[in-house]
């Protein structure tokens, strides 16, 4: 019996240790602050990868970065030109949509990431949208979510950046994640997953925090806490605002 528990240790002893590898991470900011002249923001993701043995050479380290803003429901219409007009017809509730995604690689992302992963994880733009039910006449719902991230991907609320994360000596890694300027207000869950050869070997999450300050807070508050208050305000400076605009054309026409 000794010799074989001796024969199994030379033998384990003999085999290559398998590297577990872990994300240490740094964020440029971890606040972004919405006032009257935002414009739109850069948040840095760098980090370094933590080994507790040599890494293995083949396949080579591959890096992605999410960074999700708060998720709501969505209704997209269809909409159809008849006698002449463009009118709504079908209409799909999609149950939960961020309203801010990007998705930066190291790679290609279909090279770094395996369907199996994708789906586990969730990490392209399709898999972060969940849609469930659709209308029974709808036959092809899959085609509003393809219409949702069409449109947010025009207005850069939805990002696929491949390529943009540098990986140096398959340790250090680094990019930039661009905010536009129509941003929600909320906690936006970052997450960098290392892979090989397709698979998540390991994760890390944080958050950024996305918060409205000076007058575009309380402004947000008031409409939200007192929106009578809010509607009788909004109606005087519509008010003023006309009342200034119409003085300064007579002053003109003088």
């Amino acid at each position: 019996m000794r010799a074989l528990l001796f024969a199994f240790a030379l033998v384990t002893g003999t085999l290559p240790l398998q590297a577990r590898e872990e994300i240490v991470l740094g964020l440029s900011s971890d606040t972004v602050s919405i006032n009257t002249n935002f414009d739109g923001s850069e948040i840095l993701v760098f980090g370094a990868v933590k080994r507790d043995a040599p890494y293995p050479s083949d396949p080579r380290l591959q890096v992605i970065v999410t960074v999700a803003g708060p998720s709501e429901p969505v209704t997209v219409r269809r909409k159809e030109k008849r006698f002449g007009i463009w009118v709504n017809t079908d209409a799909v509730e999609i149950d939960s949509a961020p309203s801010f995604y990007a998705v930066s690689t190291s790679t290609l992302l279909g090279l770094s990431l395996s369907e199996t992963e994708d789906v586990r994880h969730g990490i392209s733009i399709p898999r972060a949208i969940r849609s469930v039910d659709a209308p029974h006449e709808i036959t092809n719902s899959e085609t509003f979510t393809q219409a949702l991230i069409r449109i947010k991907s025009r207005d850069d609320q939805y990002q696929l950046n491949e390529g943009t994360v540098s990986v140096d000596e398959q340790t250090l890694f680094r990019t930039s994640i661009a905010l536009p300027a129509a941003l929600t207000e909320g906690d936006y869950q970052t997450r960098i997953f290392l892979t090989r050869g397709g698979e998540v070997i390991s994760k890390y999450e944080t958050s950024i925090y996305v918060r409205k300050v000076g007058l575009e807070r309380w402004l947000f508050a008031l409409s939200r806490e007192r929106a009578f208050l809010y509607g009788l305000m909004s109606l005087a400076i519509a008010i003023a605002a006309g009342w200034g605009a119409s003085a300064v054309f007579s002053m003109f026409r003088r």
